[in-house]
């Protein structure tokens, strides 16, 4: 990729997932020839939280969140655990954390008590979040504006209106390869009306590869092809979306 300059910061993937156990040695080096500078690879559980901590030790580029994803809130009692992780030097976010309804709807309590007990972390620690919301907008929205973290609401499906409601309580909107999708829905609207300096890249990695790579595996040197949808729909050049979003993330993350 040409860039003139212009890098990648993936502010959310899974880089310890299954598919990437034996080429990282080869695709990390592969993706910063790319351009991607800097990756923050997600826990969802403690045992990928801590996957992700010895990622970042052993990856220059990559950086950890830690966190109980709202799949996996049955571990919940790990919380104490994943509490000592955010003291770790590279550790630079709580996540991936949130509510998913779509999957089920059978323990919402439990997700959102789990929910907020992170976010109370993430607070104490003056650490930025990566918020989950899957067909749980509204609850997701006011628990947001009751405890008012930093952060980021990943992989954004909401309406416009709830990306401004987001955006008075000081939030990012993480933006991926769905932006690319044919049946985006909000999303490229929402891209549109938000101010760039409060969107963030991000794969998701190795999930919701971009246009014409949907349905493969996914990776952060694809994100140009989310920057450059991006640039189209806000007729900017697809540098500016590279280095303004770059910098946001520098600017949230401290890192």
């Amino acid at each position: 990729m040409s860039n003139d300059n212009a890098f990648i910061f993936d502010t959310h993937a899974h880089y310890d997932d299954v598919v990437f156990q034996s080429s990282l040695d080869t695709l990390i080096p592969e993706m910063e020839k790319a351009g991607v500078k800097k990756i923050i690879t997600c826990g969802c559980n403690l045992k990928s939280s801590m996957n992700a901590i010895k990622l970042a030790e052993k990856y220059d580029i990559i950086y950890a969140a830690v966190g109980i994803h709202p799949g996996n809130i049955d571990d919940g009692e790990e919380l104490l655990e994943i509490e000592k992780l955010l003291n770790h030097e590279k550790c630079v976010a709580v996540g991936e954390i949130g509510l998913d309804y779509y999957w089920r709807q059978d323990n919402k309590n439990k997700q959102i008590e789990i929910f907020k007990k992170q976010l109370e972390l993430a607070n104490k620690y003056n650490l930025p979040v990566l918020v989950h919301d899957r067909d749980a907008h509204a609850d997701t929205l006011e628990i947001l504006k009751k405890f008012k973290p930093k952060g980021v609401v990943h992989a954004f499906s909401g309406s416009v209106e709830m990306a401004r409601e987001l955006l008075k309580i000081g939030l990012y909107l993480g933006v991926g390869g769905v932006l690319t999708f044919k049946n985006a829905r909000n999303l490229p609207a929402v891209v549109l009306d938000t101010p760039l300096e409060r969107l963030l890249l991000e794969t998701d990695a190795p999930y919701l590869s971009p246009v014409p790579f949907r349905g493969k595996e996914n990776r952060s040197d694809l994100i140009h092809l989310v920057a450059e949808k991006m640039a189209e729909i806000k007729g900017i050049s697809k540098n500016e979306v590279l280095k303004t979003t770059f910098q946001n993330a520098e600017n949230l993350f401290k890192k």
